[in-house]
């Protein structure tokens, strides 16, 4: 997958960081953590203040949050409390560490982003601020924390007192602690006295639920925690240069999208009570926080993933990189979303650079619908995968498409499946991406496909776009999305459409619905059709009874034969007559131009025979066969619309779904257009029996036909064309014939004879019926020079005399084939 030539592939212009280069990141690192970082603990990225902030994108909210955080320990302005709100994922501890570490001390010229914070919000200097860390999941309130000194912690409020100042401070609600009670006004003594101080609560709901009505914990019963909160809250708030930052999961639609996405983080119903009051408390004096928004999460995650451009070089071939995909989108502005021929999208590449704005967009999209997801975190964990594969494949892709998702990679594919059900491995290994799906087996049968793996990028963008929303409202994605996810600058959309229609034909789990296509975990109507085509493609006498069904319908039109006879079993089942017919062999009877045949058998034997009787006149008849190739593809158009025919008739005993009956009737359709397409293309071989002169053996010419004429017209166009049939005859020509062979007898020649002469021999003109002839003679009996182009005649001739009665030369007369009449030799009537 490369497109334009012109455009540098991603991995020139930018690196991923060396973790994610080298595929040397555990997935645990993308979900930060707290507590381990005020235990001093945990991997660089987070530990340390300056790596922090170098792979951190302080967005607009973040630096908000830090800016105020900064104004109320210094006792200016500032929110006293501010509470964090988002579902899982959602960075919520990030923007705690982010405090955590820009109050550790570290000179702010070493954080990067927040030199020039602090210019812009007017402070050079931080005071020193005593940093309380409690994570509910880290605490027990069943067992009590041994500090080193022999001090036993058992309430949060111990702990935050034992973090603020040691056991000094913990001296002061000592009391508190022991007999579990809220320790009130206290807590506002302690931050003034030991303050400036900042306490951040994170998992708090997780700490509650898991206390009793009843004061049988050494942590207090739940309503003592509720007390305690309410007193933290009033205590923060009254003190001078205290800041209380809490984390709550999200629980309302306004922040999480859907209907109770926040369950796993909140722990059942005592965790929603929980949740609930704590938000009640909290919620009464808080500043709340928001999670950023969809632009600022492409650069969290590009910074975290990449390492930062920093030649204009870089910069150069990546504004040349957003300006061909955004040039690709506007010229060809029908096949891609309307959003995209705009200026701003042009700008999200760039925001989003190496990685398509698509890919972003379906991830925080219906994947962060998903509760274990978790948003930005499963975001990164799904993307340093795939970005590690990509760069070990030597990707030469000008952007990361959602195409480019290596499917086939195991953990790649873990990462995908790991929110879903297990039903979806099916799915992904038929239809998606393996060593043996679909896509895979299209993309090898078409060279067009394959040289671009067309089919197996459709499949991976429609599963990425569609597998996490299959069930709600508005599931799938459009054909103009796909194409937004497959299509690079250089390439041909249109060779997308094309391995989408093959696809969708032909997929197992793989739905539609007008324009929009999802893959979901119930195989399709599609499933059945094609086992109901497997079955009957074993029965192939039925295959063919069809086939000549439809030729029945399709020979309806004559074309100029007098008549048409379709697959007779035997010579028997075509009349010996005079005019000129068609004989379409049963399919079993298929031609390949330059072998010999059982086809030309049969066809033989019927010409030289009509049952036991010999056939008369071999000159009236020509065969047409089926193609030995395309009869297997007729064959399987047949049981393709046969099978969506039963799918159809059986819809109410099969229970369709409106979906399904119309993807059936949908389907049925094409199946139809198909087969209509097919029945000429395979009935192609016109086997015509020839003979240049009467002493030569009976040779078979065999020729194709093609157009869109009915069967019979294509035929008989071809042999007129090629003068093996003809409708019309001169008077002149007949003469010829006459004279050539010769068909004289003696001085003249019967008409009845002459008819039965081009009826039997294949060396005479083929006509179509005796009234040819009758019109050729005629005309030669009109013509001025008949005495050396063409003949007299005569009603008789007496054989005694030696006198031909009735003799006329240029008149006009009346013939029919069975006219007793003569023509005669032009010097003979002459005399």
């Amino acid at each position: 997958m490369t497109g334009d030539k012109s455009i540098k592939p991603w991995r020139e212009v930018i690196a991923p960081h060396p973790d994610v280069r080298e595929g040397a990141f555990q997935q645990a690192e993308f979900a930060a953590d707290l507590w381990q970082v005020h235990l001093g603990k945990g991997s660089d990225e987070y530990q340390s203040p300056a790596e922090f902030f170098r792979r951190t994108y302080l967005t607009d909210s973040l630096k908000t949050l830090l800016t105020r955080s900064v104004k109320r320990l210094t006792g200016k302005e500032g929110d006293p409390i501010v509470q964090l709100q988002t579902n899982f994922g959602g960075g919520k501890t990030r923007s705690m560490l982010a405090l955590y570490h820009l109050f550790s001390g570290t000179p702010l010229k070493d954080l990067a982003g927040i030199e020039e914070l602090s210019q812009e919000a007017g402070f050079d200097k931080l005071p020193e601020v005593k940093r309380v860390v409690l994570v509910g999941t880290k605490i027990s309130p069943g067992n009590p924390s041994i500090k080193d000194d022999g001090t036993e912690v058992r309430t949060l409020w111990g702990e935050l007192a034992w973090q603020l100042g040691g056991k000094k401070a913990f001296a002061r609600i000592a009391e508190d602690d022991k007999k579990a009670t809220s320790p009130g006004d206290a807590l506002r003594e302690l931050f003034d006295d030991f303050g400036p101080c900042m306490i951040l609560i994170d998992e708090w709901v997780a700490y509650t639920r898991q206390l009793h009505d009843e004061n049988d914990l050494p942590g207090g019963s739940s309503e003592t925690q509720f007390s305690f909160a309410q007193a933290l809250t009033e205590s923060a708030r009254a003190a001078k240069q205290c800041l209380l930052v809490v984390s709550l999961p999200a629980s309302d639609t306004a922040f999480s999208g859907y209907e109770g996405a926040d369950d796993a983080e909140v722990g059942g119903v005592r965790g929603r009570e929980a949740l609930d009051r704590l938000r009640n408390v909290v919620g009464r004096m808080e500043s709340s926080w928001r999670p950023a928004t969809a632009e600022e999460s492409f650069e969290i995650v590009r910074r975290r993933l990449f390492e930062p451009l920093v030649w204009d070089a870089s910069y150069k071939e990546r504004d040349l990189t957003a300006r061909a995909f955004s040039e690709l989108y506007q010229s060809q502005s029908n096949e891609f979303p309307s959003e995209c021929s705009k200026l701003d999208y042009e700008k999200r590449i760039k925001a989003a650079y190496p990685i398509h704005p698509e890919v972003f967009d379906q991830l925080y999209g219906g994947w962060s619908t998903l509760v274990k997801f978790q948003r930005t975190r499963g975001v990164l964990r799904l993307m340093a995968t795939v970005i590690h594969n990509l760069w070990s494949a030597n990707d030469q892709a000008s952007l990361i498409m959602p195409c480019s998702i290596p499917i086939d990679n195991t953990n790649v594919r873990y990462e995908l499946t790991r929110y879903l059900d297990d039903t979806w491995q099916p799915v992904m290994e038929t239809d998606v991406d393996g060593p043996n799906s679909l896509p895979r087996k299209i993309d090898n049968e078409k060279s067009n496909l394959g040289k671009i793996s067309a089919t197996r990028r459709v499949a991976r963008t429609i599963y990425l776009g569609s597998a996490p929303t299959v069930g709600l409202g508005h599931q799938g994605i459009t054909d103009q999305r796909i194409k937004l996810g497959c299509v690079l600058p250089g390439e041909n959309s249109s060779i997308f459409g094309d391995a989408l229609r093959d696809l969708s034909q032909q997929a197992t789990y793989l739905y539609r619905d007008g324009t929009r296509y999802w893959y979901a975990t119930q195989p399709t109507v599609a499933k059945m059709a094609r086992d109901r085509a497997q079955q009957l493609a074993a029965k192939k006498r039925e295959v063919h009874d069809e086939i000549i069904k439809r030729l029945r319908v399709a020979l309806m039109d004559k074309g100029n034969f007098r008549a048409v006879y379709l697959a007779p079993l035997s010579g028997e089942d075509v009349p010996d007559e005079m005019e000129t017919r068609l004989v379409v062999l049963a399919p079993e009877f298929v031609f390949s131009k330059g072998t010999e045949s059982p086809t030309e058998q049969a066809a033989k034997a019927i010409l030289k025979s009509r049952g036991n009787v010999p056939r008369l006149f071999q000159n009236t008849l020509v065969f047409m066969a089926a193609d030995r190739t395309r009869l297997n593809d007729l064959e399987s158009a047949i049981c393709e619309h046969e099978a969506w025919q039963s799918i159809v008739e059986e819809k109410d005993n099969l229970d369709l779904t409106q979906q399904q009956l119309k993807q059936a009737e949908e389907q049925l359709g094409r199946a139809n257009h198909s087969l209509l397409a097919r029945l000429p293309e395979c009935n192609k071989w016109l086997l015509v029996p020839t003979q240049a002169s009467a002493k030569d053996p009976v040779q078979w010419e065999s020729h194709s036909v093609s157009g869109s004429d009915a069967l019979a017209v294509l035929a008989f166009k071809r042999l007129s064309g090629m003068e093996l049939l003809t409708n019309t005859l001169g008077g002149t020509v007949l003469r010829k014939h006459m004279d050539e062979v010769p068909l004289w007898q003696g001085n003249h020649v019967a008409i009845r004879q002459l008819v039965d002469y081009f009826a039997r021999y294949n060396y005479l003109p083929r006509i179509t019926d005796s009234d040819v002839l009758m019109d050729a003679i005629t005309s030669g009996l009109n013509l001025i020079t008949w005495e050396s182009e063409s003949f007299a005649y005569a009603e008789a001739f007496d054989e005694k005399n030696q006198r031909y009665a009735g003799l006329n030369c240029r008149s006009s007369l009346d013939f029919s084939p069975d006219d007793p009449g003569l023509l005669v030799k032009p010097e003979v009537a002459s005399r």
